[in-house]
């Protein structure tokens, strides 16, 4: 990041656990302003305090966030901005697997609305914001796991007849790198970088919902994954370092700058899904 007279201001979803809270413990051990998204007020206040200790600054703080809710995500909006009136780098981190498909209070698939819909809708409350930095970021954690899907099920978001196995989170990590590719072009000239990044296969809690065959077969694997802090790596990276910005648009596997799959440099599926996740989450971006 450029140096500024105060700290750069990161906000980080899914910062009580796992990569989100290794992340947010390097940016503040590094001097940023980090605010940690949680969706439980106690693990995630537990987690700030520990932030706090192992980075050794105060400059720490949890925002209540519930992906499931348009509701949640439009109050932490709101209740981020009053706290701070800068922001210059997102990170949609939250994921999450189910193995029974079930509906938020809005409607919509969980996973679906989780890891993809209420992060568009995020993005674009604080968009405005964001292009007030001079380094302004947003970084969308997705998987390697989209190669599993041929296609967007773009008639079917709610994965009604979509579901299956894991392929339903493999589609939503497929609409991580859709949504970056169409908020690059929008926005690349209004200065944002944005960036999708598979961290690695990471020894956290994500996989907990996901079928008992998969379940078990990852913990005999849990030895040989890779730390929340070797996860968090390519993450930090690509939030902190200035010659990233060179690589705005593009998709990480890790460290390297990877060529997308075509399913997920298909532009026409990416401009229907923008499409389509505005009309469901009302979601209004500035003009490009």
């Amino acid at each position: 990041m450029n140096e500024q007279s105060t700290p750069p201001v990161v906000l980080i979803t899914g910062a009580n656990s796992g990569i989100g809270k290794a992340a947010a413990t390097e940016l503040a051990r590094r001097g940023w302003q980090v605010f940690a998204a949680a969706r439980s007020v106690e693990r995630g206040q537990a987690a700030v305090s520990q932030i706090q200790r192992d980075s050794g600054s105060i400059a720490v703080e949890l925002l209540e966030l519930d992906l499931t809710s348009f509701a949640s995500v439009r109050r932490a909006a709101d209740e981020l901005l009053e706290r701070t009136g800068r922001l210059d780098v997102l990170v949609n981190n939250a994921g999450l697997t189910l193995n029974d498909r079930t509906l938020t209070a809005d409607g919509h698939e969980t996973m679906m609305q989780t890891n993809h819909l209420s992060p568009v809708l995020l993005t674009s409350l604080l968009l405005p914001t964001l292009l007030e930095s001079d380094d302004a970021r947003v970084v969308n954690v997705s998987s390697r796991v989209y190669e599993r899907v041929e296609a967007m099920p773009l008639d079917d978001l709610s994965f009604e007849h979509y579901w299956g196995g894991i392929r339903p989170y493999c589609a939503t990590k497929l609409a991580n790198i859709l949504f970056t590719n169409e908020l690059h072009r929008r926005t690349r000239d209004l200065g944002l970088a944005t960036f999708s990044v598979h961290p690695g296969v990471v020894a956290t809690n994500f996989a907990q919902n996901f079928p008992a065959p998969l379940r078990a077969g990852l913990k005999l694997l849990r030895p040989l994954l890779r730390s929340p802090e070797q996860g968090a790596a390519p993450v930090i990276e690509l939030v902190a370092e200035s010659d990233r910005r060179a690589d705005a648009g593009e998709y990480f596997d890790r460290h390297t700058r990877t060529q997308q799959q075509p399913q997920a440099s298909d532009r026409q599926a990416a401009e229907r899904l923008w499409e389509l996740s505005n009309e469901i989450t009302g979601a209004e971006w500035p003009a490009s």
